[in-house]
């Protein structure tokens, strides 16, 4: 695997997003960029746009409005108008949700298995390959599998490969999520509340496992997240959306520091609304 570094170059461009629901403006206007190889974390209040962006991204929304537009190994790929399977599918887009959707009567590798299944059905010839055996199915079948296996022990859950997903505690059926969308070889990877529902020292973990994986494999991450000690331990750039709107867009330091932020989480004047880290910046200065 390739050592992953942050680039200038940008991987997925978004230009002036705006989706509606009727009467309900969701996203207005909303324009960013998340370069090659960085972690890009979008945070916002509740209700501030950030999972209708990833549904448009990912292909579970059509905006009217907007460009998305994503460079994979030079070729660029419109997301806006393609269907959801071949955004993950052509483009390399793949996503976890906040509440977690593993195939829990499945085992945990069953899991990382079926993650390839576009790869294992085009060696099967859609099924007749696998159907006698032939050996160009069987290849593919063992790669899936020493992949699969990979990422088990990259998540730490080799000894588990065996039972039912379902079985895991919470915190490892959230590794076991992100080495699910890991198998399936994306170039983004998009986390919908990574650390939802950790305590800290999981959330830390959490936190290490996700910079070794850009480390390792050169995928670039967009994340929404309320964890702050997330946010801020390991993203690069941060978008910043309130209402639909963005308003602020930079690096941590930039963002912790930004008013508009400040004033979008405080929706009065209890600093305790703040997320920690505001809150430290704040008493700061």
């Amino acid at each position: 695997m390739t050592t992953g570094v942050p680039s200038q170059s940008p991987l997925l461009t978004v230009e002036h997003l705006t989706m509606r629901f009727g009467g309900l403006l969701a996203i207005n206007d909303v324009s960013f960029t998340a370069r090659k190889g960085d972690i890009t974390a979008i945070i916002g209040p509740n209700g501030a746009g950030k999972t209708t962006v990833f549904n448009c991204l990912t292909g579970f929304y059509k905006p009217r409005v907007g460009r998305l537009a994503l460079d994979r190994d030079g070729r660029l790929f419109l997301l806006e108008r393609m269907e959801g399977f071949r955004i993950a599918r052509e483009a390399g887009v793949a996503r976890t949700f906040q509440n977690i959707r593993l195939f829990s009567g499945m085992s945990v590798l069953e899991n990382l298995i079926v993650a390839q299944h576009t790869v294992l059905m085009r060696a099967s010839a859609f099924t007749v390959a696998g159907m006698f055996g032939l050996a160009r199915y069987r290849n593919a079948e063992k790669k899936a599998v020493e992949l699969a296996r990979e990422w088990l022990d990259r998540v730490g859950l080799v000894a588990q490969a065996d039972a039912a997903a379902s079985s895991l505690p919470y915190g490892s059926q959230r590794r076991l999520e992100i080495a699910r969308a890991m198998c399936t070889r994306p170039t983004l990877l998009c986390l919908d509340e990574p650390a939802a529902g950790l305590n800290p020292r999981e959330s830390l973990e959490l936190n290490q496992l996700l910079l070794e994986v850009r480390r390792d494999t050169g995928v670039s991450i967009l994340l929404i997240e309320h964890d702050m000690s997330v946010v801020m331990g390991i993203s690069d750039h941060i978008v910043v959306l309130d209402h639909g709107t963005l308003i602020a867009d930079g690096t941590p330091a930039q963002v912790r520091a930004d008013e508009r932020v400040i004033r979008a989480y405080l929706g009065a004047e209890e600093d305790e609304a703040l997320p920690v880290e505001i809150q430290r910046n704040r008493k700061a200065h």
